[in-house]
């Protein structure tokens, strides 16, 4: 049995450790050195362009290395072929610590601190407590909920929106289009976790931006296309909204032109807010790639009609 690596070159080393001690009787290749692609039957890829999936006859399932599964055509996998995305505690950790610190960082307006640095200006701020703060989350799959677990220690006031309604203890829910607008109206800090989507391309946009509350903050980890980025520039500019940090741009990287760079109420970071960790998530993999063999049900397969 042939499994292909072709994600990540720093961590490859990493996962084919990992396979040559703990499955020693499966072929693992990494890319390039994939040998002969008519023997491959298991692919680990982010990047999958569709030129290169057709030379893998033998293909029997797609492994996502990441936890989004927006990059691959699947106009160009069979529907035979099932892909399944990456969910691993390196991944949600990663996530959580990431957001955590974004909301900390705006509730207790250390961009304000670091600009009077700057200015030599000593201007304490008053400290509203975190009750004070009502943080909603726009996707509570496992990223999402993982989010709003860690952020309810901190006593912030929560919210979250899903397409269909997920109830969590301490976290007002809400779901669908219709309950969009309260849920918007009710955030003084908005992060973005949703899948990549037809129906979610473009949704942090102008109207999105007008029914939050006035000097609201954007903190988006999904993906770049889900924002528009005149819209933002518009509300920032305009009061509407008071800062925006983007782990996440369309396109990556980020043109040096481009600007959000000199915004001073924008921060960019590189897409470094979750990364998958070989020693947790190879474990996985294998495991579901046993699952395979003996004849059971593959884990965290997407719905091709949902797009995750």
């Amino acid at each position: 049995m042939s499994i292909l690596y072709r994600s990540d070159a720093p961590r490859a080393a990493a996962w084919a450790s990992y396979f040559a001690e703990h499955a020693p009787d499966l072929d693992f290749r990494v890319w390039p050195d994939a040998g002969k692609l008519d023997e491959v039957e298991y692919l680990i890829a982010w990047q999958a362009p569709a030129e290169f999936l057709a030379t893998l006859p033998r293909l029997k399932v797609l492994f996502s290395s990441g936890a989004g599964v927006d990059h691959v055509d699947f106009s160009a996998v069979p529907a035979r072929i099932p892909v399944v995305r990456m969910v691993e505690p390196g991944i949600i950790n990663g996530m959580v610590e990431y957001v955590s610190l974004a909301v900390l960082a705006l509730h207790r307006d250390f961009f304000d601190y670091v600009a009077a640095k700057g200015a030599r200006v000593w201007n304490p701020l008053e400290v509203p407590p975190a009750s004070a703060r009502s943080i909603g989350v726009m996707g509570m799959g496992s990223l999402g909920r993982a989010v709003l677990e860690r952020l309810w220690t901190y006593g912030f006031r929560l919210r979250g929106w899903n397409r269909s309604l997920r109830r969590m203890d301490g976290v007002e829910s809400f779901a669908g289009s219709d309950q969009l607008q309260p849920f918007l109206e009710g955030c003084d800090v908005l992060i973005c976790l949703l899948p990549l989507t037809p129906t979610t391309r473009g949704i942090l946009n102008r109207k999105l931006f007008a029914a939050l509350p006035a000097g609201a903050a954007l903190i988006n980890v999904g993906r770049g296309p889900h924002l528009v980025d005149a819209d933002l520039l518009e509300a920032l500019n305009s009061g509407q909204l008071s800062r925006a940090i983007l782990d996440v741009t369309d396109p990556e990287p980020l043109p040096a032109e481009h600007p959000y760079w000199m915004h001073p109420r924008v921060l960019v970071t590189p897409h470094v807010a979750s990364m998958t960790q070989p020693e947790s998530a190879a474990p996985i993999l294998l495991e579901n790639l046993r699952r395979h063999q003996r004849g059971e049900p593959l884990l965290n397969v997407i719905d091709r009609s949902r797009g995750y």
